[in-house]
């Protein structure tokens, strides 16, 4: 029994890890043409610049909400934050300097891999996005991340961000099944 068990575990792990590998490349390949993400960069793991990291991330979110609010596609999105790329940097220096920091923010839109995302119910797999990135300082600290179009953070809301694992989502049902 033992030993059917270990195979099992061995098999789910081997198709675990070919579906995340292949459902990766399925994503990006059928849904990441139809979002923009939106990645916030901390200067550091410091407790003081993740703090900051959330102030600046309300205050651009903010910023940002009414000039996605109309857009009716991901190409519009990213034309009219593009148009805006300064401005939200201006926000962000703003914020970053009303709370004593002197390192500035470059914000800029580009391809981006991300893991797998289940934000409010809706599960965007792992690939390679379009995104909005803003580096705080270095950009090197841990960061935040959401989804600018479709607004899924982007409504008043709070986005709430759930690790989502193919592989245990796998073994999960092979123990519920036994």
């Amino acid at each position: 029994m033992k030993k059917f068990i270990v195979i099992g575990l061995l098999v789910a792990l081997i198709a675990g890890i070919s579906l995340v590998f292949a459902g990766g490349k399925q994503a990006e390949a059928d849904g990441n043409a139809a979002y923009l993400r939106i990645h916030i960069r901390a200067n550091s793991n410091g407790a003081e610049d993740q703090t900051v990291k959330y102030k600046v991330r309300d205050k651009v979110v903010e910023f940002l909400t009414p000039i996605v609010a109309e857009c009716k596609t991901k190409d519009e999105a990213i034309k009219k934050i593009g148009a805006n790329l300064c401005g939200a940097e201006a926000v962000a220096v703003r914020v970053l300097r009303e709370n004593g920091f002197d390192y500035g923010a470059r914000a800029e839109i580009r391809k981006e891999e991300f893991p797998t995302r289940v934000y409010d119910g809706a599960t965007l797999e792992a690939g390679v996005y379009d995104a909005l990135i803003m580096e705080l300082g270095t950009g090197t600290g841990d960061n935040w991340w959401c989804v600018v179009y479709p607004p899924l953070c982007f409504g008043g809301g709070n986005c709430s961000v759930v690790y989502k694992s193919k592989i245990a989502e796998i073994i999960d049902k092979f123990f519920k099944k036994n």
